[in-house]
């Protein structure tokens, strides 16, 4: 079980990385190999012996076995296309809940100005809010105060309800990298406060660019996690950072409510976000943003409007 310390990375095989796409209108399941999209939907219409899931909300519902499978017929798939020829979505396009965790990392906590929490500060998004890799984030005329944060994003692969901590790690499906944009003007200063209202504008929850299955990360508590601003670094952290791990923060939902395949969690975001410099940087018409975790690959965005 990862132990959340700050050190060397380990050196990690080639990933499984699994992608929702659109190509014609249609959604598909692939995998994403040397930045090609495999497209593993139409290798077969069945998947052992059951129909293709529709999404990958019902593909990790399958489970071990039915992830195998996939993996399986990925390698007899020949349809492959570049990302920028289809329309990426969110790996988990059709996530049935959006969980996000306020300042979860001490010093973005402190340069907030707010006291490290004793328990996890919990608030969601709407799936309206899900982008995938290569979307646009669109700023909203409503808000002047648009900001960035690089998040690890965590994805549940099977019914979780009274979970330990201990047990936590197996209900994990996978991880991916995440960019909770925050409308800052609207989460604290509107009355009584709206952090729901602020993070969950249309497309203000990109996500991808594909879910990496949990197999495959070694150590989700010890990943280098960056943000960049048309190129320029503005967040360089570790995971190690967390005030809540992941498995704390597992066990402590599903003492609430049930989580179920396909759920998503944003797990907060560490210092350098744009409210806290000076003067402060928020999101403009034409900036690219970048989100990039070890092991789990590059979340690019370009952001459009109001």
């Amino acid at each position: 079980m990862p132990d959340r310390r700050c050190g060397a990375h380990i050196a990690r095989r080639a990933a499984l990385k699994l992608v929702s796409f659109r190509k014609e209108g249609t959604v598909c399941l692939g995998i994403l190999k040397d930045d090609q999209v495999v497209d593993v939907s139409s290798a077969s219409d069945n998947l052992a012996g059951s129909p293709m899931p529709a999404s990958m909300s019902e593909l990790l519902s399958l489970g071990a076995s039915g992830l195998e499978a996939f993996r399986q017929l990925s390698e007899s798939a020949s349809d492959t296309h570049a990302m920028s020829e289809v329309e990426m979505l969110a790996p988990v396009h059709d996530a049935g809940k959006i969980i996000c965790i306020g300042l979860n990392y001490k010093d973005h906590a402190e340069e907030s100005g707010a006291a490290v929490p004793e328990e996890p500060i919990v608030f969601s998004k709407y799936t309206s809010a899900l982008l995938g890799h290569g979307g646009e984030i669109e700023l909203p005329s409503v808000s002047e105060e648009v900001d960035y944060e690089a998040e690890l994003v965590a994805v549940i692969g099977k019914k979780a309800r009274h979970v330990s901590r201990e047990d936590a790690w197996s209900y994990v499906a996978g991880y991916a990298c995440g960019h909770d944009v925050s409308a800052r003007d609207w989460q604290l200063r509107k009355p009584g406060g709206q952090w729901m209202m602020g993070k969950t504008f249309d497309t203000f929850g990109p996500m991808g660019p594909a879910l990496v299955t949990s197999d495959e990360v070694s150590d989700p508590h010890n990943l280098a996690i960056r943000f960049r601003l048309n190129g320029k670094t503005m967040q360089d952290s570790s995971t190690c950072q967390l005030i809540f791990g992941v498995d704390e923060v597992v066990s402590y939902l599903s003492r609430v409510f049930t989580l179920e395949p396909g759920d998503v969690i944003f797990t907060g975001t560490p210092p350098g976000v744009g409210m806290a410099r000076k003067p402060p940087v928020f999101l403009t018409n034409g900036d690219v943003a970048e989100v990039e975790i070890e092991g789990l690959g590059t979340l690019r965005n370009t952001v459009v409007g109001p």
